[in-house]
């Protein structure tokens, strides 16, 4: 299927490693040109490289507010118009409901959500201008799905899915789209480091969280970055026009629930 977005651009946030990068070699194959972001410049470029197609790989750190506008700047000045914006980054660590630490929700408040905000808010209005654009953001299936330990994910996505579901009923019909994908257990260095929690605090080997961990999934296994990234090419494509709103589970079956 050709998906109608060859020669369009793409700012895929975190796409230099993990469902990022499987988000940024998807769509660097269909013929996007692909600018990928990580904290690393040297990393960000090593993946670029790997990934081909013209991707270029750049350095950005969404914990630090000022960088942002000038990122932005640079960005526009060399690379155009975005079409298609994709934010990710890193979860947040552990975190239990009852300890409050202020400090530390403000910058989860200021990388997680600010940050993407900031950023849409910027390329957005070129999106608008030429009819067509599409928003995605890496969230997690925690916004339909509490996961125990990890309150600040919980918390921060789900505002994120607010701000992202009102967004997209006020651009829909500007050729704008607005979705979420919403990972499960997918073979990433996030998923292995909790399998290793886990194993170490229960005493166990990796190997069997793991395979315990892949026996709640239907499908019986975990995904795989370039399954996710197959799912955000056909959520950035031109056939994908009337799907917006959207929180879209990849999950192999793991969430049980029904909406």
């Amino acid at each position: 299927m050709d998906l109608g977005i060859n020669g369009k651009r793409a700012l895929v946030l975190g796409g230099s490693k993990g469902l990022g990068r499987g988000i940024a070699e998807t769509l660097a194959a269909e013929g996007v040109v692909v600018a990928l972001t990580g904290r690393d410049q040297e990393r960000s470029e090593a993946s670029a490289r790997a990934i081909g197609h013209s991707a270029c790989g750049l350095a950005l750190d969404l914990s630090n507010p000022d960088s942002i506008d000038p990122f932005l700047d640079r960005l526009r000045a060399d690379f155009g118009d975005i079409d298609i914006l994709v934010l990710n980054g890193g979860g947040p660590p552990p975190s239990l409901a009852a300890q409050i630490d202020p400090a530390f929700w403000r910058a989860q408040f200021d990388t997680m959500v600010l940050a993407g905000m900031r950023i849409t808010e910027r390329l957005l209005p070129a999106m608008r201008q030429n009819g067509f654009g599409r928003i995605m953001a890496v969230a997690s299936t925690s916004i339909r799905e509490p996961i125990a330990g990890l309150t600040a994910s919980n918390a921060l996505r789900s505002a994120v899915a607010g701000w992202l579901k009102t967004l997209a009923g006020e651009v829909a019909a500007e050729g704008v789209t607005v979705n979420m994908l919403l990972p499960g257990r997918l073979a990433t260095d996030r998923t292995l480091s909790f399998d290793r929690m886990d194993a170490e605090s229960e005493g166990l080997s990796i190997e069997t969280v793991a395979a315990r961990s892949k026996s709640d999934i239907p499908v019986g296994r975990y995904g795989t970055p370039a399954e996710f990234g197959a799912a955000a090419a056909f959520l950035a494509s031109r056939q994908a026009g009337y799907i917006t709103g959207v929180a879209l589970p990849i999950d192999g079956g793991l969430s049980r629930a029904m909406v």
